[in-house]
């Protein structure tokens, strides 16, 4: 039997790979324009669908991300798309559609500098002239022109696939010298290349040379490693060619029942694989491509046509300028005076119009710039009151210590310090899709947060007739680490939604543990109400960003974002939550979390909490700040520690007064009229005074530390600040400060 046919099924498992070598899944979010990032999400999205053979809606994935990346006119996103869109018809055996595909990604993938994706798209264009369209030569020829561009740009990995894939070319063909080269590169760097995408694959072609030098006994041993680790690492495509490859050889040497039954799991595997009817689907998706295709084109020919119209109109327009200049030459003399009068008319409107496109350029960049402030401004504008409520409040709660015990007050500073946590979230909610939000460590009882959140949601609990019953499993430990912030948030966001579509009924609140590993104990959660429910129709759009369903124009309509948050937050516990839900029987929303149990890490954070951080030398420190209710706020915060604080409400004041007094810091507040605080501390600078200065403000510290460093200040915090770490950032700027004195 002839060794080629081993290597002949092995081929769509390398294509594979190298579509997934692009991206990663993860989730996205549709708008009418997307960003480049939201594009890559999209791609990723299809390379999802595709690797799960859900090849409809990767089809319909990635053609969407198709007209996103032409609108952007970004050749690489194009290229991308056209290379999973290649992929797609590659895998229903619609091969002529594929190489149109993968040309088109060829094409707009030599317009950019990236020659990684060059790289892998000539290899899958190798992969289908060799294999599908038995074009050897120019396989080959894709092959190694896969092979130099992953050379260029250092992809070693790209380097190692294409030499698989070229390996068993050279051997289809029975160049098994030039085929060997390849081998022993790919044998050379397996230990470091290696990974389990490629690992049956590699011991297939081994087997496959093995077989050619009648090495049966080899041969067999890389057969079996070839299907061990097919099954090891669950690719069942993989594993199917393993099978017919090792029946075919077990046939050629003569143990036929051993051959027959490689070759019925190889059947088996094939038939769960390949799904007439999910091909059928997404051939009518490819059907829609090509449509889009024909669109483009038309509009490429109309968009000509409109172009020669335009060119024959400036045609006819020179030809009748010539014939009046003609004319005008001719009566030069007699209509001097006339044409000069008429060039000046001309200038002047020309003028006219350069100052009108000026204005119209200044006003757009303008509003760009007005666009790009917004986010920021919405957020000084929030936190700055917030920063008063809960300075105040926890001002009642030091100055009467009588209601320290209120339920009222305590709800209030809870709710306070929640609503500060959720306008940074949804201020940066493309932060937390970013990654960029990392989970905070403190201890906490999980009885108290849901009492908590139960107290500070009464009134609506009350407005709508409900009742909240919670039911904690008393195996919980009494003390857990982890992110309280973030998870009464969640909690906060589920409950209240709860809340408000529920009217006479009951939300169950049930916490149980579910397991425990080590230190970790994780946490069930489950938000069961007997509201009005959601329609199956409804509920994968719930988590979609601004998206509010079932609900009336009477009814509470909120942002639309408060389960997006749940989404994004549950993503850093390494979380996802599920919903099940009947219409007008109610929803119930469940997930779960791993918080640590560590009596001694416990202790140690509660003693950190609990540090007095007071100083025995009394401190100098001038506030320099406009807003009166946070100049008390951040006075009382200061004097607590048993500082000397001077407060001043504008940039002009503080310079005055540092002329004649000296303090040992300065905060200063950014956002201040007049003179705001970058101008101030450059002229404090100015005057030769080194106190360090503190940036006091409720911008994000991104938007601020360039400029905050450049006109001299020393440190930022943000408002609402927590007053051990100011005291920490003073201690730390004084002290250097005196000892660089």
């Amino acid at each position: 039997m002839n060794n080629n046919i081993f290597m002949s099924q092995i081929r769509f498992v390398l294509f594979v790979l190298f579509v997934l070598t692009f991206c990663t899944p993860k989730g996205f979010a549709q708008a009418d324009t997307l960003s480049v990032s939201e594009i890559k999400v999209l791609t990723d999205t299809a390379v999802s669908y595709f690797n799960t053979s859900q090849f409809q809606k990767s089809l319909l994935t990635s053609r969407l991300a198709l007209n996103y990346a032409i609108a952007s006119k970004d050749n690489l996103l194009i290229a991308r798309c056209y290379n999973i869109i290649a992929g797609n018809c590659h895998v229903i055996s619609q091969i002529n559609k594929a190489v149109f595909y993968y040309d088109k990604a060829l094409y707009h993938a030599n317009l950019t500098e990236d020659d990684v994706i060059k790289g892998k798209i000539n290899n899958n264009l190798g992969n289908i002239y060799f294999f599908d369209r038995k074009e050897t030569a120019k396989g080959i020829l894709h092959f190694e022109k896969a092979i130099e561009y992953s050379n260029k740009s250092n992809d070693l990995l790209g380097v190692f696939l294409t030499k698989v894939n070229i390996t068993w070319a050279y051997f289809k063909i029975g160049e098994f010298e030039k085929g060997k080269e390849t081998l022993n590169y790919v044998n050379k760097h397996s230990s470091e290349l290696l990974s389990p995408a490629t690992s049956t694959a590699f011991y297939m072609i081994n087997a496959i040379y093995a077989a050619h030098l009648n090495k049966s006994y080899v041969a067999h041993n890389y057969f079996l490693k070839a299907i061990n680790e097919g099954n090891k690492w669950d690719k069942q495509s993989d594993l199917s060619y393993a099978y017919l490859a090792y029946s075919q050889f077990l046939d050629r040497v003569g143990k036929p029942d051993a051959a027959y039954e490689n070759l019925l799991k190889y059947n088996t595997i094939v038939d769960q694989l390949n799904n007439v009817e999910i091909f059928n689907k997404a051939e009518l998706e490819g059907t829609n491509l090509e449509l889009d295709e024909y669109k483009r084109e038309l509009i490429k020919i109309e968009n000509e046509k409109l172009t020669q119209i335009q060119n024959l109109q400036k045609s006819k327009l020179i030809n009748f300028l010539s014939i009046s200049l003609s004319l005008i030459f001719l009566l030069l003399i007699v209509t001097l005076f006339r044409n000069v009068n008429f060039k000046k008319k001309a200038n002047a409107q020309l003028l006219q119009a350069n100052e009108e496109l000026r204005l119209a350029k200044e006003q757009a960049e303008e509003g760009s710039k007005l666009k790009t402030q917004f986010i920021s401004t919405i957020s000084h504008e929030l936190r700055t009151p917030l920063y008063g409520v809960v300075g105040i409040t926890n001002m009642l709660l030091e100055e009467h210590k009588e209601l320290s015990k209120s339920q009222h007050l305590r709800s209030l500073k809870f709710s306070a310090r929640y609503l500060l946590l959720l306008v940074n979230d949804i201020l940066q909610i493309n932060k937390i899709e970013e990654k960029k939000v990392i989970l905070e460590q403190m201890t906490f009882n999980i009885s108290d947060e849901v009492d908590m959140i139960k107290n500070s949601l009464s009134f609506l609990t009350q407005s709508n007739n409900n009742q909240i019953l919670v039911k904690v499993d008393p195996a919980i430990p009494e003390y857990l680490i982890g992110d309280k912030l973030r998870l009464s948030q969640i909690l906060m966001n589920l409950i209240s939604n709860a809340l408000k579509f529920t009217k006479d009924g009951n939300i169950f609140v049930h916490i149980n543990l579910v397991k425990t590993e080590g230190k970790s104990h994780y946490l069930e959660f489950k938000i069961k109400d007997t509201g009005m429910g959601i329609a199956d129709l409804d509920q994968d759009k719930i988590f979609e960003k601004f998206v509010q369903v079932g609900r009336k124009e009477t009814d509470y309509q909120g942002t639309g974002l408060g389960l997006t948050i749940v989404k994004h937050l549950l993503s850093l516990f390494d979380s996802t939550i599920s919903l099940e839900s009947v219409v007008d029987e109610g929803s119930t929303f469940t997930f779960t979390i791993a918080f640590d149990h560590d009596p001694e890490m416990t202790t140690k954070i509660i003693n950190e909490i609990d540090v007095d951080l007071t100083s025995k030398e009394i401190l100098r420190i001038l506030v320099v700040e406009d807003n009166s209710i946070n100049q008390l706020v951040t006075k009382k915060i200061i004097e607590k520690n048993n500082y000397l604080c001077t407060v001043v409400e504008d940039g002009f004041s503080a310079i005055k007064i540092l002329k004649t007094e000296q303090f040992d810091i300065i905060l200063m507040d950014i956002n201040m009229p007049i003179l705001n605080g970058f101008e101030t501390t450059q002229r404090i600078r100015s005057l030769g005074i080194e106190t360090p200065i503190v940036a006091l403000t409720a911008f994000d510290k991104e938007e601020v530390t360039e400029d905050a460093l450049a006109c001299g200040m020393n440190d930022i915090i943000i408002k609402p600040f927590d007053p051990l770490k100011l005291f920490k950032i003073i201690n730390c700027l004084v002290y250097k400060n005196k000892s660089e004195l």
